[in-house]
């Protein structure tokens, strides 16, 4: 056992200070007491709103079907000292010290939850009528535009702006999608698969420009780089998302090339007694031979269990999940599960242009990862397959009427 893990085991009568108040934040709050933990337990979070989940931000929430998402979590049973509406400034890991703006608060053992904070676009500061999906209060403020179905422009086809894109068809906008690659998930999926993707947007009645950079933004419309001038009456902007670690700056906390926190296996910062978690931080995995920086809802949930396991110190718990993440789109539910970068084969089963479909990809016979559009049962199979590194004939795997627990090789 390490002399980190040692120390650090016996913990459980001693001070864990969490900050950011999201799913890794709380999970990791949850997880400890269910582990047995003892000690005192702190939950820091910028935001005034008790603790929420993010995805039915961009769904049920969006479209005034629901007030907030909070967690059904009860801080006060749980021995958990909530401290919402309080800013993180910085930590002092020599004096294990947290910063901020209500004063330092001292920490045995530090968990980073800040999660990511969406990408801005730049010129775009102080333009009324321009727009983020990340919080609360940005769904919050974007409710009455789509209840008064607006001309909406969206900067950027991933998943958030395909979602967003989802919500404001339903509710009667008429909606511009502008992409600078030249396909939605272009950073994401390749060509041949994200391909069939693009139609759903016309299919939706949403109109999705590709190729499309934008030039300025102007109260009213979205100017793009080739001259084309578009109204809008609102502009949501889903560019991506980075780790929300900018605070972190002078403590020297080890980040890589993304602002993330950078841990070993078992979640560990550089900094003694310090863990990280969720979307700000990235950790090897050996299933994939690199490292990962995962920003989705399952990861934020899986890992706490293993920070908590490691602040216990009874095992050594290393973090090697299959990544997994879910997206509800233009009429589609559509699941992702593993890391397909190290492919060197792409196997269909179905037809892109058919309702439902799967791509699989393979390393050497190993499944490594898929994509499920409306067969979660491929999905849950998939998953399972790639967890235990099972061979699979390809032939088999081809075929979609085929379940994929019985596509397996020998």
């Amino acid at each position: 056992m390490s002399e980190q893990t040692a120390q650090e085991g016996t913990a459980r009568t001693r001070r864990v200070v969490v900050v950011g108040a999201g799913m890794a934040g709380v999970q990791t709050a949850v997880a400890l007491r269910e582990q047995g933990f003892a000690g005192d337990v702190t939950v820091i979070g910028a935001e005034p709103h008790q603790p929420y989940d993010r995805p039915p931000l961009s769904k049920a929430v969006l479209l005034g079907k629901a007030e907030d998402s909070a967690f059904d979590l009860d801080f006060d049973s749980l021995g958990v000292d909530l401290r919402l509406g309080c800013e993180a400034l910085g930590v002092r890991p020599g004096d294990r010290e947290l910063d901020t703006e209500a004063g330092p608060v001292p920490y045995d053992v530090l968990v980073l939850a800040t999660g990511a904070e969406p990408v801005t676009l730049p010129g775009t500061e102080g333009v009324p009528g321009v727009h983020l999906l990340r919080t609360l209060d940005d769904a919050t403020r974007l409710r009455p535009v789509l209840a008064r179905q607006h001309d909406i422009v969206v900067v950027g086809a991933g998943w958030i702006g395909a979602e967003f894109a989802t919500a404001a068809r339903e509710a009667g906008c008429a909606v511009t999608v502008v992409e600078a690659a030249d396909r939605p998930l272009a950073g994401v999926l390749p060509a041949e698969v994200a391909a069939p993707m693009a139609g759903w947007y016309a299919d939706s009645g949403a109109e999705l420009r590709t190729g499309a950079r934008v030039e300025r933004v102007e109260p009213g419309a979205v100017v793009l780089a080739d001259g084309t001038r578009l109204p809008a009456d609102a502009v949501v902007v889903g560019i991506g998302a980075r780790p929300a670690t900018g605070w972190l700056a002078g403590s020297g906390i080890e980040r890589g090339a993304f602002g993330e926190v950078v841990t070993d296996a078992r979640l560990r910062a550089s900094a003694p007694g310090v863990y990280a978690v969720g979307d700000c931080a990235s950790f090897p995995s050996a299933r994939y031979g690199e490292r990962l920086l995962v920003h989705h809802w399952d990861n934020a949930l899986q890992g706490p269990r293993t920070v908590a396991a490691n602040i216990l110190g009874e095992t050594e718990a290393v973090y090697d999940p299959v990544p997994y993440f879910w997206s509800e789109q233009f009429g589609r539910f559509v699941q992702y599960a593993g890391h397909h970068a190290a492919a060197d084969r792409l196997v269909w089963r179905g037809d892109p242009a058919s309702p439902a479909w799967t791509v699989c990809w393979l390393r050497g016979d190993r499944l490594v990862a898929l994509l499920a559009v409306g067969r979660p049962r491929d999905l849950a199979q998939g998953r399972r397959l790639i967890e235990a590194g099972r061979a699979m004939d390809p032939r088999a795997l081809a075929d979609p009427g085929r379940p994929l627990k019985d596509a397996t090789a020998g």
